[in-house]
């Protein structure tokens, strides 16, 4: 029997095709886009990166609610998430997601103004860099932040993601 933590993972569909969803007895720690064959290796990776002796274990029954919230939002009936998080990374880092999550549903902010936020005006390109490592995309809504000009920039799992996210939300309008 080991006594290594363990982080638990399910997959669900998503307007953005499959979504992995990882979390521990604290709360959701990972949210991957794509499926759990191609998520477990990201995990993996980052957990080592983390210096993590987690073990991953697929035990889809303890997302109910996880999924449920999920749906919700991609349905249009859910603008807040009501989960715990175990967010892993530097203290800079967790910073800045807190921050990301005040942006409202539906709304957008600049990496600038996340910067002077978090009382660092001059440190845009590392809110990019946070953004990037940002384990739980969707529920820290990284999406959100675009550059100054309005351009859709910095989005680890593509633009073509960050703006059908947005446009869900209607802080885009959609292209027809």
């Amino acid at each position: 029997m080991s006594s290594r933590p363990w982080i638990y993972y399910t997959e669900t569909e998503s307007i953005v095709g499959p979504l992995t969803i990882a979390k521990t007895e604290k709360g959701i720690c990972f949210i991957q886009y794509g499926s759990i064959k191609n998520s477990c290796y990201q995990m993996k990776a980052r957990l080592k990166k983390l210096q993590s002796c987690s073990e991953l274990t697929q035990k889809d029954e303890v997302f109910d609610e996880e999924v449920k919230q999920l749906t919700e939002y991609f349905q249009g009936t859910r603008q807040e998430f009501e989960l715990k998080l175990d967010l892993m990374g530097t203290s800079f880092q967790k910073m800045v997601w807190q921050e990301l999550m005040k942006i409202p549903y539906g709304q957008t902010e600049t990496y600038k103004n996340i910067a002077k936020a978090i009382g660092a005006p001059k440190a845009v390109r590392a809110i990019g860099g946070a953004n990037n490592q940002n384990p739980v995309p969707i529920i820290v809504p990284c999406h959100r932040v675009i550059g100054s000009n309005g351009a859709m920039v910095g989005y680890g799992s593509g633009i073509d993601i960050k703006e059908t996210l947005l446009k869900h939300e209607g802080a885009l309008e959609p292209t027809y």
